[in-house]
């Protein structure tokens, strides 16, 4: 498996994230409360976008950072798609997003998920993200639950 830098905007990226969105829809009934405001946001020197391929160059899964504020990143679009769950992708991911943050200069980093995504609930407990009111547009969103952690 590799992981790498890859534009947000490029078809198998948006593929992933459309996918996420139709999977969060299924779970929860409102997709994302958060949308991505711009495909810069993810444009060093302030955010990255990563891909995950798997042994055939196909892409299994994707997250982004982008600024939050002066001093963190904000974790945004991390998926891995079901065929390639149970695999080790999405903590590997998750690492390559924490590496490329504190590369950025972030000292933190925040993110929201929902409270029927039990996997990912529990990839970012085991990774030692730790619970926070929700934020912006999640705040009083009763379904989210926010986490963060110091890198």
């Amino acid at each position: 498996m590799t992981v790498r830098a890859e534009p947000f905007d490029a078809p198998e990226a948006q593929a992933l994230v459309t996918a996420q969105q139709e999977e969060l829809r299924g779970l929860d009934g409102r997709g994302d409360v958060g949308p991505v405001r711009v495909r810069s946001m993810f444009d060093p020197p302030n955010g990255i976008f990563l891909v995950a391929r798997d042994e055939h160059g196909a892409a299994v899964g994707c997250g982004g950072v982008a600024r939050y504020d002066v001093t963190r990143g904000e974790l945004k679009r991390m998926v891995v798609v079901p065929p390639a769950r149970g695999r080790g992708i999405g903590r590997r991911l998750l690492e390559a997003l924490e590496t490329e943050a504190r590369r950025q200069g972030y000292r933190g980093l925040v993110l929201e998920t929902g409270m029927e995504q039990a996997a990912a609930l529990g990839l970012y407990a085991a990774a030692g993200y730790e619970p926070i009111p929700c934020y912006g547009a999640y705040a009083g969103q009763a379904i989210s639950r926010c986490f963060a952690k110091r890198l």
